[in-house]
């Protein structure tokens, strides 16, 4: 006698719940949730004036690359991520940090591979436009023995008009007040800017402060004093590159739309498409709506997710219809709001087992990871959630309405009774 083996079941076998009669309550959710959404867009800006919380990859900013060396050996080694990113955060609450290597020569000429980071923020600066004021104001107090006409900032660059000479050394104090380092003057500088103008007498001077790259060095050598930072490469990325790569990743969702209603179209059947349709803009709108109200990030790395989410929740979708569809072959003599109940009975426990895998995995991202990864894990971890919502909530009700107003369905649902036939039992419409 052969040993009987115990299963546990997530649900038992045979579940029969009423999926088709709920389906007018959940489909009034999912519009209200995707309105919630739109509207929270509006808010944000309104409020914060912007629509979302756009990074670097959308608005604009900077990029720098750092490097680290002992000071003890003069070789290169590898920060400790967590004690960089807290220690810039200080400095700028706009910063991402990742990591990156490249292949360099040490100082024997010989091939390294170096640990370093990349810094993004969405600032071109390191000078704030309130702090930029302050300054000016701070200028002008502190050197009126100067006869001060003008003291205006262009960029990084101070500059100052006045009937007598300021010096580099006369600003540093009043720089280092509000956490600013001034840059030397060349020797030609120094010439340039110690003599009068012949027509007016007037000094025309300028001064530079250090850039972003400067402040971040300075930040990270303090946390870590046994390492020398070094500026690898520090660039701008415009804004209008930013609306670019922000109309790119719109196109991009749009198309992928389109081709899955195009796949399932040919796939399967065209009534198919619509519900697969309605329910990827769900998928977007929401998880786009839950970043507008946790104003969270949106970065490029954001797009991917999104684009993750779609093809995850099609993937659910897919095999929802696929399973509808068979019992459509199969169950011909039951109608089709019957056939839809049985095949998301039939595919409960599968996509629940499916999703909770998938977000068991991104939810540990998303609690231990950082910076980009944990951007895309949020992202999973919400598009998740309403993927398999949407599959089984309002995509098959879509290809229900779809069929009873444009398709004949299955089954005795539109088959014509003859008045010499028997009438149908209350039970068999049951099934």
């Amino acid at each position: 006698m052969s040993e009987q083996h115990k299963f546990r079941y997530l649900l038992p076998p045979g579940n029969n719940f009423a999926f088709v009669s709920k389906f007018k309550a959940w489909t009034i959710f999912a519009v209200f949730t995707m309105i919630a959404s739109i509207g929270m867009l509006f808010v944000n800006k309104e409020v914060r004036g912007e629509y979302l919380n756009w990074t670097i990859d959308f608005k604009g900013g900077t990029e720098i690359i750092l490097s680290f060396q002992d000071k003890a050996t003069g070789k290169y080694t590898k920060a400790d991520l967590g004690k960089v990113r807290e220690q810039l955060d200080a400095t700028d609450k706009q910063v991402e940090v990742s990591e990156i290597s490249w292949t360099a020569q040490d100082a024997a000429g010989e091939d390294v591979t170096v640990n370093g980071i990349i810094v993004r923020t969405t600032r071109f600066s390191a000078l704030e436009p309130a702090t930029a004021k302050l300054i000016e104001e701070d200028f002008r107090a502190a050197l009126k023995d100067r006869e001060v006409y003008k003291v205006a900032w262009s960029g990084d660059r101070l500059n100052i008009r006045s009937q007598k000479a300021v010096t580099v050394e006369d600003t540093v104090p009043l720089f280092t007040k509000h956490g600013l380092e001034v840059k030397p003057w060349t020797e030609s500088e120094r010439k340039l800017h110690s003599v009068a103008d012949q027509g007016t007498g007037e000094y025309t001077q300028w001064f530079t402060i250090k850039g972003l790259a400067s402040q971040y060095e300075l930040a990270i050598e303090q946390a870590q004093p046994t390492m020398d930072v070094a500026v690898v490469q520090s660039y701008g990325v415009g804004a209008k590159a930013g609306d670019k790569l922000r109309d790119d990743a719109i196109k991009s969702l749009v198309y992928a739309i389109f081709l899955i209603m195009l796949y399932l179209a040919f796939r399967f059947d065209i009534r198919f498409a619509p519900g697969a349709a309605v329910a990827t803009i769900h998928d977007a709108i929401l998880v786009i709506g839950v970043f507008a109200v946790t104003w969270t990030e949106v970065s490029l790395t954001t797009v991917a997710g999104l684009l993750t989410v779609m093809g995850f929740s099609v993937n659910d979708t897919v095999i929802v219809f696929d399973r509808i569809r068979e019992n459509m072959a199969k169950l011909k003599d039951k109608k089709l709001e019957r056939i839809v109940d049985i095949s998301l009975n039939e595919m409960l426990v599968r996509s629940i087992l499916t999703s909770a895998t998938v977000f068991a995995t991104t939810l540990i991202m998303n609690i231990f990871g950082e910076g980009l990864v944990k951007n895309f894990a949020f992202t999973m971890n919400i598009g998740v959630i309403v993927g398999v919502y949407s599959s089984l909530f309002l995509a098959t009700p879509v290809f229900l309405a779809v069929s009873r107003k444009w398709y004949s369905g299955t089954g005795p649902a539109k088959r014509r009774v003859l008045p010499s036939s028997p009438q149908p039992s209350a039970a068999a419409d049951e099934e």
